[in-house]
């Protein structure tokens, strides 16, 4: 049996209805939604809609908050520090309940495909590169990350995590 690879996503300057196709075109079973706080002011993308949504489309969902960037971090991505947000990130990563929840999406995605979700489209601004990486570390899985059609130009903004901060 071939293993799946780690799919993410971020559904920023994307509709639902944008992000479910592309989950659905790249065989996605589950999606692992690894925000720290499952709400968002985009129509279709707080926990129980997204959830709603994503089951209507055969897609399971899973909220695993522990995986989310804490407070901090998520203050540093928004001032454009994402060096920042990765150190503090990869330092929160070593609790027990972080630990537990990669543990517990690294078996999942060993089972059937997956995608982790979080806000930003463009994966190297965001956490969810860096737990992706941690998952395949453990798994030998590759990652794939999807980006949804949207309507009109991408975000424009320069590229934030050092490569450094990838690896």
């Amino acid at each position: 049996m071939t293993v799946p690879p780690i799919l993410t996503i971020g559904y920023e300057a994307a509709r639902f209805d944008q992000v479910r196709d592309a989950l659905v075109g790249a065989g996605t079973r589950v999606l692992i939604d690894v925000r720290a706080i499952a709400a968002s002011r985009r129509p279709g993308f707080s926990k129980r809609v997204l959830a709603g949504g994503l089951e209507e489309a055969g897609i399971g969902y899973l909220h695993l908050r522990p995986l989310g960037t804490p407070k901090d971090g998520r203050d540093a991505v928004r001032r454009g520090d994402v060096g920042t947000m990765a150190r503090i990130f990869r330092a929160h990563m070593e609790g027990d309940r972080s630990q537990a929840a990669l543990a517990e999406a690294g078996a999942l995605a060993t089972e059937r495909p997956v995608c982790l979700l979080c806000f930003e489209r463009d994966h190297a601004d965001c956490h969810r590169t860096l737990l992706a990486d941690m998952i395949a570390k453990e798994t030998g899985q590759a990652v794939q990350h999807l980006r949804a059609a949207i309507d009109g130009p991408e975000p424009r903004r320069p590229r934030r995590i050092p490569t450094e901060e990838l690896t």
